[in-house]
């Protein structure tokens, strides 16, 4: 039996994962625990659930291995801070302290941590060190369902890496080329997501919501001045137009006079030009992605593809990749940002540090549906929610599955949490906020009565795996929400003239579909195809709603408010139900219906987390 335990921390989105000889056991966000969104801190609470799940303590862990090489990361800011000197001076000052009080020396930072909270374990020699990049290629390759691959990670930068090809074969993975630092597609889009006035390294998602909106009228300026890219993919940006390098802001001046306009501030209205400037970057993105692609395929002839990183998360690329149909198959890792780091440090541990052969394949990922957190038994809930107060009614499975499909048929909100707790930023139908796709209001309401959320972000469909290709353009499994696809002609509604002629934000509120809620304004979705085999609680509830409408659809949002944490624990799910708009809250086989709680329990949940 080999245990090994990957972490991922210090930077943002700090996690843990467990693998026992080759099975991924256990994985799961610091943030959850903590309640801090994208937490970077060390992840003491999320390595102590992964070695509950395991049964183990942390002398029986055999490896510990770090997600990427801090001095290779020192090095990178000092000769970048050097190649810029004078300028970046304020930027240095405020990072070497911190980099030479704890970061450079994490060796030791990561022993005390690991010692202070699991007793004297002697963990020093077991400690390892992953790169970056190696990390994310391993928590693309060694989970899917291929024994060859080519293995693309993209985001905005490891400890030189922003974008990275990988080959994997069997249990073997090796980098073949690399684009460094401060060249990286996933800094082009957050300088983007700096201008239109989200913040970086969270509100990209956004920037690609709100894309649907606007026109890339800005394509052709963004490829003759800010980033020239090759045939085969390769790119290089023009670093006069950006501030990451030493400054305190992605862009600068120059950018800003290049699109006649200053960064928007987080309380200013989104105007068309931000939304045009959202087209822009997504649309130079996609065809960065395309070529890269392509380029690969030509290469290597490997006809299968792995994604990862941050940039992996972006699914509108990754529908155009997929339809482009130069590989034949995509797997994308479902946590593919940072918090997947850890579990691919981890396999890096397993399968390269030891060597070992990988399970067998059955055609299927490893990922069990991503599901790996922290899971509560029907008794635990109901010891949980009698201590906060909440008055509920325990059924039998059905009772709780018609009731709920009931529900939702009569257009409530319901708080879905059900089993173990997702790994990454998506909720899959383990901790979700449900409603019926049918309902024109039913985005309206989810985003600014429940979610509190910005009025224009889209919601996704998550749909029966046998029942997609009738709903959408769409016929391959998707599981973890990472591909947009464009609903049915069938059941798309022809716009009028008048609505044609709407701008921006004025478009939202046209009905596009048979299942408006979750049809974005350029009839695209974010679907999630739900299993019998990975989630037969949520495929159940489907289907007894399919039973009811004929519709094999459910709007599918995470159970959180804007600026929190997906929930982790009963009480959380129950204090979002109290502090939002949501109507019920099935938690195991128990309902807790909102009208029949005490209203002292309510709570301001509005201004409750900092928005992200």
């Amino acid at each position: 039996m080999v245990n090994v335990l990957g972490i991922s921390a210090l930077y943002h989105d700090s996690a843990a994962a467990l693998i026992m000889d080759g099975r991924i056991i256990a994985a799961a966000q610091e943030e959850r625990f903590t309640r801090k969104k994208h937490d970077p801190s060390f992840p003491e609470h999320a390595i102590a659930y992964c070695l509950d799940a395991g049964g183990l303590t942390l002398d029986e862990i055999d490896h510990i291995v770090f997600y990427d090489k801090p001095f290779l990361k020192f090095e990178r800011l000092l000769e970048t801070y050097m190649a810029f000197a004078p300028r970046g001076y304020t930027s240095f000052s405020k990072s070497m302290p911190v980099w030479l009080r704890e970061k450079l020396f994490q060796k030791d930072l990561i022993n005390k941590k690991l010692q202070a909270g699991f007793g004297d374990a002697q963990v020093f020699d077991k400690l390892l060190f992953s790169e970056h990049h190696l990390s994310h290629a391993a928590s693309a390759f060694f989970p899917s369902p291929f024994q060859e691959a080519v293995v693309l990670s993209l985001d905005g930068v490891g400890e030189w890496a922003t974008t990275s090809m990988a080959i994997g074969k069997g249990h073997e993975l090796n980098i073949h080329r690399e684009i460094h630092f401060p060249h990286s597609i996933g800094l082009l889009y957050s300088a983007f997501t700096y201008h239109t006035g989200f913040r970086v390294n969270s509100g990209e998602y956004k920037v690609m919501g709100l894309a649907p909106y606007g026109e890339p009228v800005y394509e052709k300026k963004v490829l003759d001045h800010l980033i020239d890219v090759k045939d085969d993919g390769s790119f290089r940006l023009d670093l006069s137009y950006f501030d990451y390098c030493t400054g305190l802001t992605m862009t600068n001046a120059k950018f800003d006079a290049l699109f006649g306009s200053p960064a928007r501030q987080a309380d200013e209205p989104l105007t068309q030009h931000h939304m045009d400037m959202a087209a822009s970057v997504q649309a130079v993105t996609e065809e960065v992605m395309l070529r890269l692609t392509r380029s690969l395929v030509q290469e290597t002839g490997i006809k299968n593809l792995c994604l990862a990183g941050g940039v992996a998360l972006n699914c509108v690329a990754n529908g155009k990749v997929l339809r482009d149909g130069a590989f034949d198959n995509v797997w994308i890792q479902p946590a593919s940002g940072d918090a997947g780091g850890a579990l691919g440090a981890a396999l890096v541990g397993y399968h390269i540090f030891r060597d070992q052969t990988r399970l067998h394949n059955s055609g299927r990922d490893h990922m069990h549906g991503s599901y790996l957190g922290p899971e509560y038994s029907q008794e635990d809930i109901e010891t949980r929610l009698k201590r906060v107060g909440a008055k509920f009614d325990s059924l039998s499975y059905d009772g709780m599955i018609d009731q709920t499909a009931e529900a939702l048929a009569s257009e409530n909100a319901v708080g879905w949490f059900q089993g173990r707790m997702e790994f990454g930023p998506r909720a899959l139908g383990g901790r979700s906020i449900l409603g019926d796709p049918r309902s024109p209001t039913m985005q309206k309401t989810l985003n600014l009565k429940v979610k509190f959320r910005e009025s224009f972000r889209p919601f996704a469909p998550s749909v029966l795996r046998e029942d997609v290709s009738d709903w959408f353009e769409h016929d391959v499994d998707s599981p973890y929400m990472l591909i947009v696809s464009e609903i049915k002609d069938s059941l798309r509604r022809e716009m009028t003239d008048d609505e044609k002629e709407l701008f921006g934000i004025a478009k939202l509120n046209v009905v596009r579909s048979d299942i408006p809620a979750v049809t974005h304004v350029d009839y695209s979705a974010r679907i999630q195809t739900v299993n019998a085999d990975t989630n037969p609680k949520f495929h159940d509830l489907i289907s007894a709603f399919k039973a009811r409408t004929g519709c094999p659809v459910l709007v599918n949002t995470s159970f959180n408010v804007r600026g929190e944490p997906i929930v982790l624990s009963p009480e959380d799910a129950f204090n979002c139900l109290m502090g939002t708009d949501l109507d019920l809250l099935a938690i195991g086989n128990t309902l807790v219906w909102k009208k029949d709680q005490d209203v002292d329990l309510m709570r301001d949940y509005k201004g409750a987390f900092e928005l992200d």
